[in-house]
């Protein structure tokens, strides 16, 4: 019987290929990539919910000199951003704007956008559809479908995603007649 011979080792010669390259720098580009998304997405925008039943109004601080009070049977939800986020998605709200804090506050009602210009107004939104913003001081900004509106001090209107109807004056009393403070 013969022995066996031990296999001949050999030095590792390196050979470049510019394939070989090209595909280890794709691999690293995708990682690199991936990194950077995680890194991106990894901040997610702070969402916080308000909802109130059957028990009184709910008042909360939801930004610096932006204060916000809520009816029974309410629900909206608030995004900390820049302008903060607020979406109504039942019930009656009041907004409380200082005048330092212009343009910080975008409100979505439906398809609906209203931004404020440091004011105090309120909103109500009716199960049909429809709903009803009241102004007691500066002005607001609805946009809709058929366009841009500016509704003033003292003044009233209703709406839904398509257009403003029943622009009137009012009182102070009635823009939050639910609230205990005007």
């Amino acid at each position: 019987m013969q022995k066996p011979e031990p296999p001949v080792i050999q030095p590792f010669t390196f050979v470049f290929s510019w394939r070989r390259f090209s595909l280890h720098c794709a691999i690293m580009g995708v990682c690199v990539f991936l990194g950077m998304m995680t890194w991106y997405f990894g901040k997610p925008h702070s969402v916080r919910f308000y909802e109130t039943k059957s028990e009184a109004p709910l008042a909360a601080t939801i930004a610096s000199d932006i204060d916000m009070t809520l009816d029974m049977r309410s629900f909206v939800a608030v995004k900390e951003s820049q302008p903060v986020q607020v979406e109504l998605f039942k019930g009656s709200v009041y907004f409380d704007i200082k005048k330092n804090a212009t343009n910080q506050l975008e409100v979505k009602v439906g398809n609906a956008i209203i931004k404020n210009t440091g004011t105090r107004f309120s909103i109500q939104m009716q199960k049909d559809g429809n709903s009803h913003i009241a102004v007691a001081d500066g002005h607001i900004k609805i946009q809709v479908a058929s366009g841009t509106y500016q509704i003033n001090a003292l003044e009233q209107a209703e709406f839904d995603d398509v257009r403003i109807s029943k622009h009137s004056l009012i009182t102070e009393h009635d823009i939050a007649p639910w609230r205990s403070d005007p």
